[in-house]
């Protein structure tokens, strides 16, 4: 007998925050749709970047209390966190609602307290734990999860991590709508954008990260799907433009070498990202068959041009084999993209400029940086507390110092990207992505009309920020 007729699988997220641009689509609450759709008389997915209608509290909360009776939502960013709890906390309390992802994992207390109407939190990785509850399992024998119970939050033991080989891949069939490159409510290409997992976790200790672990501090161990199941996924998959969410695509170089010949040879034509380290310029024979197979764009971890940084970070690396890697990288059809961390401890304003300048000499594409920040279960967490004059306002925030505040990060901030994103810079990033097809003629279409709307849009939310710092004063 199936418990639950219509299930909503509900991504909260909408606005203008970077984290919610709508490029990609949520892939954790797929997975989780896909994991209980059997099970369940029907699942709906709703993702509000798209759903305008169901915007609106009210609008939502009759489709729900007319069709739905589980709701299942995905909280997983710092971004927007408030707004999601001020929205969530609006909806019906009649209806079972669960909570689940990675910030949900972190912030159980508060958020039981701050919606009355949650009555389950899913913790960590929940495919196995959503398949428990849809089925009748009762709650105290559940792995992973907390619950109210008469008055009071029960918190079950953790539950084991899942097997990667045995959980079923997103039903794109859910889907209500393609995704497009959309930025400030304006759509900026023709190109459908996509995302697959081949693999969870990292094998790596860089201290700054923790892809290894999960919210719980579990570690999560370097595992890999089935290449059969990633080749029966990519051909389901309709979008021009893939994203291996992987943590680094090129952990099992082999492994790697022999998805790329498995695409090539089943004819999959599309345009792929991946994230990678350094490390892969080691292998030219993968890289001719990865760009062969229609890999474009590569998303590589620096972090810092700096080797006593890099040292500190445990990123395993040095200044001298990041140039050696990019004098390889250069040499292929890949739009190469880094990513930088400033603000480390110990840093100066002076060795945190140099970023631009040493991504230039390596003739890195493009950039983006980040201020170092503090994970629940990082190792830097440590370190920064017993570190005097550094300081953090809170888990999975950023860190600061008595020299370099938020008013000096901010300041070095600006300084990095217009030391990189100069007209010549922008002049190659255009030319290289329509050499290499990253952008096409289509793309200009779509995008072109849509300019002044976005320019118009994104003045006045920079008047929007500058009048709320000015009323806060």
């Amino acid at each position: 007998m199936i418990k639950y007729k219509h299930v909503l699988a509900l991504n909260p997220y909408f606005g203008d925050s970077t984290a919610t641009m709508g490029m990609f689509p949520p892939t954790g609450l797929e997975y989780i749709a896909a994991s209980m759709k059997d099970l369940v008389g029907k699942v709906t997915l709703l993702d509000l970047r798209y759903e305008r209608d169901y915007r609106k509290p009210e609008v939502l909360s009759e489709f729900i209390s007319n069709h739905i009776d589980l709701l299942c939502v995905s909280i997983r960013w710092d971004a927007q966190f408030e707004e999601v709890c001020d929205f969530l906390s609006k909806l019906p309390a009649g209806v079972c609602t669960i909570v689940g992802g990675y910030k949900a994992t972190l912030e159980v207390e508060y958020l039981f307290e701050r919606c009355p109407n949650i009555d389950m939190i899913v913790r960590g990785e929940g495919e196995d734990i959503i398949q428990q509850i849809v089925t009748g399992t009762p709650y105290r024998d559940i792995k992973g999860l907390s619950y109210r119970q008469n008055g009071q939050i029960i918190h079950n033991e953790n539950h084991d991590l899942p097997d990667i080989a045995r959980i079923s891949f997103p039903d794109r069939s859910l889907r209500r709508h393609d995704y497009y490159w959309i930025q400030q409510g304006v759509r900026l290409s023709r190109r459908t954008f996509d995302t697959i997992l081949t693999t969870r976790g990292c094998p790596f200790k860089c201290k700054f990260c923790t892809f290894s672990l999960n919210p719980l501090g579990q570690k999560r161990s370097y595992t890999e799907r089935p290449l059969e199941s990633v080749i029966e996924e990519l051909k389901m998959i309709k979008a021009d433009f893939v994203l291996f969410s992987d943590d680094n695509f090129f952990t099992n170089p082999r492994r790697s070498e022999e998805l790329c010949e498995m695409i090539i040879e089943n004819n999959i034509k599309k345009t792929f990202a991946v994230q990678a380290r350094i490390d892969m310029a080691k292998y030219p024979k993968i890289l001719d068959k990865a760009e062969k197979a229609g890999f474009r764009l590569f998303l590589i971890g620096i972090e810092s041009p700096h080797d006593w940084i890099l040292k500190l970070l445990a990123k395993g690396i040095t200044q001298q084999q990041i140039r050696d890697a990019f004098e390889v990288l250069t040499q292929y059809n890949f739009f190469l993209h880094g990513y930088f961390i400033y603000g480390n401890i110990g840093e100066t304003e002076e060795e945190m400029l140099y970023i631009p300048k040493f991504a230039k000499e390596i003739k890195v594409d493009s950039i983006s940086f980040q201020k170092l920040r503090v994970e629940k279960f990082s190792p830097l967490k440590e370190i920064v507390e017993n570190t005097p004059g550094y300081y953090y306002g809170h888990i999975g925030g950023p860190v600061y110092s008595d020299r370099y505040g938020r008013k000096e990060l901010k300041q070095i901030r600006n300084k990095i990207r217009s030391g990189f994103y100069d007209l010549p810079q922008i002049g190659q990033i255009v030319e290289k992505a329509w050499r290499i097809g990253l952008v096409n003629g289509r793309d200009l279409a779509a995008a072109l009309p849509n300019l002044p709307l976005l320019m118009y849009r994104l003045a006045r939310q920079r008047m929007r920020k500058k009048h709320v710092r000015t009323s806060g004063k």
